[in-house]
């Protein structure tokens, strides 16, 4: 037998020829759209995220569920609340919480961003969804939006059972929230109380993460004119805005960067990160992935030719991609809870 590597890598969804036509229009019309419009850093925030909600960026204008609802959460600031989101399964009662992060890049998007996506994972999982509204960037800078995620997920690893009859299970997020998901796991690991340490989560699920803010060669090579959503210079303004002031030595930070954070010192819960190969991030999830099982964890890692960061949040018809990877996330999410059933003893 000849020799075999202990790594290996399926080729055939990086391969340019294994693009769809479907799918190259699709990416042909997001940057159409990117051709139309100023950067977000040349307006300022406040104009883009107006923008977005209007529909006229690249990403899908959100469209509301009529069944979720506002709810506001404890911060450690006493004077202040932190607003998120409700979605629950349209049909039966939900069987676990789901702590989700919104994408946006520290400065774009909020807690009700998210709706088709996660009612979509409620009614297929059972999951009951809570989105964190998260303070943003430049009004807000690091560390203001992950200790607004820390605060909610220590609300929940104390309060889920109680206030909604399911415990908190799973966290996960989107371009910057996954990112911050998994600061978030760090944060409980290392937490000097005993009962957040000791918490695990059936499951963390990373979509297009941006896990190193010290750009990896993907974010270097990756040229479209127009952009095609993301490329280099759009994310290095985010950086600028979540981290003023900061040194490139800083940017590597285990609690900025988890790409940096020593993986092998934590209980790891099972991961599942994907990433389309039209994505300056795709270094990230790929070596997120690799790292998370060099230290021990579970990971699986699936990859979808052509699909562009934020693939996930388009509807199942514009993207051929999105029905895989929902199906893919739905199977993850479906083996860890039916597991978890299975080892939980009868009474």
């Amino acid at each position: 037998m000849p020799l075999q590597s202990d790594i290996t890598i399926n080729y055939e969804k990086f391969d340019p020829a294994s693009i769809s036509s479907a799918t190259l229009s699709f990416n042909q019309k997001l940057q159409n759209t990117m051709a139309k419009i100023p950067r977000w850093y040349e307006i300022g925030a406040g104009t883009y995220r107006a923008l977005r909600r209007s529909g006229r960026t690249p990403l899908p204008a959100p469209i509301l569920s009529p069944t979720a609802r506002n709810f506001a959460l404890p911060s450690r600031d006493p004077q202040r609340s932190i607003p998120c989101r409700l979605l629950e399964p349209q049909t039966g009662k939900p069987q676990a919480v789901f702590m989700h992060i919104h994408g946006g890049g520290w400065v774009l998007s909020d807690e009700e961003s998210s709706d088709v996506y996660l009612q979509t994972l409620a009614d297929t999982c059972g999951l009951l969804c809570l989105s964190v509204g998260y303070r943003l960037a430049p009004e807000f800078p690091f560390p203001a939006a992950t200790e607004d995620c820390y605060d909610v997920a220590e609300w929940l690893v104390d309060n889920a059972q109680a206030k909604f009859g399911c415990p908190l299970t799973f966290v996960g997020g989107e371009s910057a929230g996954a990112n911050l998901a998994v600061l978030t796991m760090l944060h409980l690991a290392h937490s000097s109380v005993v009962r957040y340490a000791n918490f695990r989560f059936l499951g963390l699920l990373g979509h297009y993460g941006t896990y190193s803010l010290q750009w990896s060669a993907s974010m270097k090579n990756f040229k479209k004119d127009p952009p095609l959503v993301l490329d280099e210079d759009i994310m290095t303004n985010f950086r600028e805005a979540y981290l003023p002031g900061l040194t490139a030595d800083e940017f590597v930070s285990p609690k900025i960067s988890p790409l940096f954070a020593d993986l092998a010192t934590v209980n790891l819960p099972p991961a599942f990160f994907t990433c389309g190969t039209e994505d300056c991030l795709l270094d990230d999830s790929v070596f997120m992935s690799v790292k998370w099982m060099m230290a021990g964890g579970e990971a699986i890692i699936r990859i979808y030719p052509g699909s562009p960061h934020g693939y996930i949040m388009f509807p199942e018809d514009t993207h051929e991609n999105v029905t895989v990877a929902l199906r893919d996330l739905q199977m993850f999410v479906r083996a860890k809870m039916a597991r978890e059933e299975k080892s939980t003893p009868t009474l």
